[in-house]
């Protein structure tokens, strides 16, 4: 239901999902743990955000000195420009400023930015942030938000789920280093897998599994079971698939996955499409499916197909990704299904679209046709035949 209320966001561009703090200090305590000085001397910008209220904003302000930051840049929206978005009421802090504006404050995004101790308590924190309106709407494709991402070191958002292709882009066309929250259906994106393929993007290290918790508009997404509003009238939103996308490296990108001999998994895995059976043999290419990254085998030599989720543990140094087998079927020499394959598929009484020059990657076990979820093909390093 959740990935569903995601779809309708996308199509109603009401996705305006408002990451926790807690999620972006386990993420960025992974990347200081790995290198302590990953921020020192850097200015950050987060171009997806609503300062007075980001907790983006919030967490890097806050850690400006222990981080060593240089310079912190954060911008928002102007209010009309996404209606849908939560309702903005101005703050104490932007009304009471000299340059407050109630025309502009509606019609003009903002820029916050903090570089010293502006009131000489000797600590440099959220309370040293200034702020001014910006000349356009602050969309991150304006000339405006450009330039200040041509400035930054490293860029830290949560982009609207609508536009994740598009921002991807905007930020590898100036070579940046990022940390961006996105769906993990995006990893099979023709935009994003060529990047995991060649590591020049990865998985961030802090989610693995399961779901996260976003705050949304009131007025969005007003029917769903993953829907809940707590006392103060805050309403959430808890979203499956999420994941982070980084170009800065991590410890867990070099931890080497734990792995069993084919036999071992065979007499001792826990799922039992392997347990007691054993590996199949695609119809249409030549690999093995493997239907749990904890099921991969440690002295396997030729190529085979895993579920997307294994992107959350890999490492380089022990593994090579050849493909995609969804959207890089031809890349890879995926044959055809053929006519047999369709007759059986349709036989057993399944209703997806499918035709006999289709290569998506299909297998058969007890007769019984399968055709995987996205499965991406890897091999080892280290074994050889």
């Amino acid at each position: 239901m959740a990935n569903e209320d995601l779809g309708n966001a996308r199509k109603a561009k009401g996705d305006e999902f408002y990451t926790q703090f807690v999620d972006i200090q386990k993420e960025m305590n992974a990347y200081l743990e790995f290198n302590p000085d990953v921020f020192r001397g850097k200015t950050v910008l987060l171009p997806c955000d609503d300062p007075e209220w980001s907790n983006f904003t919030k967490y890097f302000a806050q850690n400006f000195e222990a981080l060593g930051l240089k310079k912190l840049i954060s911008t928002s929206y102007a209010p009309d420009s996404k209606p849908d978005a939560i309702p903005y009421q101005p703050t104490l802090f932007e009304m009471e400023s000299p340059g407050y504006d109630p025309e502009k404050t509606q019609t003009k995004g903002k820029i916050f930015t903090l570089t010293h101790d502006k009131t000489g308590d000797n600590v440099i924190n959220f309370d040293d942030l200034e702020w001014s309106y910006l000349e356009g709407g602050g969309d991150f494709r304006s000339e405006e938000i450009t330039k200040l991402r041509d400035e930054a070191d490293i860029v830290v958002t949560n982009p609207p789920f609508s536009l994740f292709r598009e921002f991807l882009a905007w930020l590898e066309e100036a070579n940046k280093s990022y940390v961006i929250l996105g769906n993990m259906n995006a990893i099979t994106y023709k935009e994003v897998f060529p990047l995991i393929k060649e590591n020049k993007l990865w998985l961030g290290a802090s989610i693995h599994s399961g779901d996260r918790e976003f705050r949304i508009p009131p007025t969005s997404i007003t029917r769903s079971p993953s829907r809940r509003t707590d006392e103060d009238g805050n309403v959430f939103l808890r979203v499956p698939g999420i994941r982070w996308f980084t170009n800065l490296d991590h410890g867990l990108r070099h931890e080497p996955l734990s792995l069993m001999s084919e036999k071992d998994n065979i007499k001792f895995s826990k799922h039992k499409e392997v347990k007691g059976v054993g590996y199949t043999n695609y119809e249409n290419f030549d690999a093995i499916e493997v239907p749990f990254t904890d099921s991969i085998p440690a002295d396997f030599s030729g190529l085979m197909g895993v579920p997307i989720s294994f992107l959350s543990k890999y490492n380089p140094e022990q593994f090579e990704i050849l493909g995609n087998g969804q959207t890089m079927a031809n890349e890879l020499g995926i044959k055809p299904v053929g006519q047999k394959f369709v007759d059986d598929y349709y036989a057993q009484g399944n209703k997806g679209q499918i035709s006999a020059k289709w290569n998506n990657l299909v297998y058969r076990r007890d007769e019984t046709v399968v055709v995987p979820y996205q499965r991406i093909i890897i091999k080892h390093k280290q074994v050889k035949k």
